[in-house]
């Protein structure tokens, strides 16, 4: 199964040296035991645009959809057995990154 953790961080975005160590570190065990596909980090959410073109509708938005102090901030995509093996290696994240973190199934996956 394929599972996204999601990293939840907040206006300070501030990640320190260590943090970004266990992160590699993390990064690598996903790598070496087969449960990694992709990770990254993503933008400040003002940098986002939300558009919406149902019925040619053209609708653009400069900003987020949501305005929060918490917000995605990068994710991992894994793979796992099950929600039990995603939910121990999303607290390993948690735990790497300093920050909250959500998991959930990909649809299909």
């Amino acid at each position: 199964m394929r599972f996204i953790i999601a990293v939840i961080d907040s206006k300070s975005r501030s990640a320190s040296g260590d943090e970004m160590a266990a992160i590699d570190e993390f990064n690598d065990k996903l790598q070496s035991n087969g449960h990694w596909i992709i990770a990254c980090g993503i933008d400040d959410p003002e940098k986002a645009v939300v558009l919406d073109n149902r019925n040619d509708v053209g609708f653009v938005a400069e900003g987020p959809l949501h305005s929060t102090d918490e917000f995605m901030a990068g994710f991992w995509l894994i793979h796992a057995e099950n929600i039990e093996e995603a939910k121990a290696l999303a607290a390993e994240g948690s735990k790497a990154c300093n920050r909250k973190v959500e998991v959930r199934p990909i649809l299909g996956g």
